[in-house]
């Protein structure tokens, strides 16, 4: 698909990233962002940018869309200026955000009621594998869509999952994920917390735990940048609050306790009350710190 026309919904963290990585695939790659700062980064990669969504999905054969909610990709597809309108039919719309499963069952039904092939994908790898097109992405669709859309999944990611042929399984699996994510990481901030308060070096413990049975994604990747007191947002304490806020809110619908997932969900959500939502996700350390007077690596400009 070299050469096919490519649209990106937005370039934030993930996006901006996975635009890049599909420009260097060689396709024909046009980014569309409500931000002008996020556009001008991709045009200084000597991207396309539009500045509205349905610009850059006009003629566009694949239109991949990186929000962070179901509710805003639902306005991208059919909000005013909505790309179901300028997407050509039989176009492939490639929904990343995580959202609740039965609200991608829904904008799967909508969208193939507008003509349109949909993919309900959400991914994971964070930033830095966006960057670099070694995400995983957790996708569900028709098989023949899963397989049109391969050359720019591909692109995109190392680890590539097909869950079935209805979207709505793409969300479940990353609802399964970010359940673990959330409550690897609310404990990965506790357990770092815990040894400052005994006395323990936050460096030494983050290289004896990296090498150890307790170790995770989580602390090698976000536990890593608080000790070296780089406090720069890879995500949000926002996102968890509503990633996990949907985890809660599918497992009650299905009739599924999981007690785990409700305590990480209210450690971000104290951490949001606290002011710092829009805060790395890791700053829910801080606020630990602040309940017991504790002192966190400082930024190394401090």
């Amino acid at each position: 698909m070299a050469g096919s026309r490519v649209a990106v919904i937005g370039l934030g963290s993930m996006g901006l990233g996975m635009a890049r990585s599909l420009k260097r695939a060689g396709m024909d790659v046009v980014g569309a962002d409500v931000s002008a700062e996020r556009r001008a980064a991709f045009a200084a990669d000597g991207g396309q940018v539009a500045e509205s969504a349905a610009a850059a999905a006009a003629g566009a054969e694949v239109a991949v869309c990186v929000v962070i909610t179901g509710d805003q990709t639902e306005a991208v597809l059919f909000g005013p200026g909505g790309v179901a309108g300028a997407l050509p039919r039989d176009a492939i719309f490639i929904s990343c955000a995580t959202m609740p499963p039965r609200q991608a069952e829904a904008l799967g039904r909508r969208a193939a009621e507008a003509g349109l092939r949909f993919l309900d994908a959400p991914i994971s790898g964070g930033a830095r594998n966006a960057e670099i097109g070694a995400l995983t992405i957790m996708a569900s669709g028709a098989r023949a869509t899963w397989e049109a859309a391969q050359p720019v999944l591909s692109a995109m990611g190392q680890r590539l999952f097909w869950l079935g042929e209805e979207p709505g399984q793409g969300s479940a699996m990353k609802a399964v994920n970010q359940l673990l994510a959330g409550v690897n990481l609310s404990t990965a901030c506790e357990a770092i917390t815990f040894a400052i308060r005994l006395g323990l070096d936050p460096k030494t413990v983050h290289e004896i735990i990296s090498g150890s049975a307790g170790n995770s994604w989580m602390w090698g990747d976000r536990i890593s940048a608080l000790v070296a007191g780089d406090y720069t947002p890879r995500s949000a304490v926002d996102i968890f609050t509503k990633d996990l806020g949907i985890v809660v809110d599918t497992a009650r619908a299905n009739n599924f306790p999981v007690p785990m997932a409700g305590a990480a969900l209210q450690n971000f959500l104290m951490a949001a009350a606290a002011g710092l939502g829009r805060e790395a996700d890791f700053s829910v350390a801080r606020v630990y710190a602040r309940l017991a007077g504790l002192e966190l690596p400082k930024p190394a400009n401090d």
